[in-house]
């Protein structure tokens, strides 16, 4: 019996291909987390940036919950990122 070697995923796809890819989409969603970030601040003429209370309050909030806690439609933004990983293993 022939056994694949470390670099093929059972898919066909390769390991380093599924990390490129995982490494692209954690990219895309920092970078996304970050202009949304930026766009719920305020700029500051120092060149730093102050969040508004409202997101120091409900992300502090999110951040310190478990993902059961969370409520149903936070947990669906987390699913969501869930599919969109699980998109990569299935190509």
């Amino acid at each position: 019996m022939k056994t694949k070697d470390a670099s093929t995923a059972s898919s066909g796809v390769g390991l380093l291909s599924v990390r490129e890819c995982l490494s692209e989409y954690a990219h895309e969603a920092w970078s996304g987390w970050m202009k949304y970030m930026f766009e719920k601040s305020a700029m500051n003429k120092d060149g730093t940036v102050t969040l508004p209370k409202w997101a120091v309050d409900r992300w502090t909030r999110q951040m310190n919950l478990s993902y059961a806690d969370l409520p149903e439609e936070e947990k669906e933004s987390d699913r969501t990122e869930a599919d969109r990983m699980l998109s990569i293993f299935n190509r």
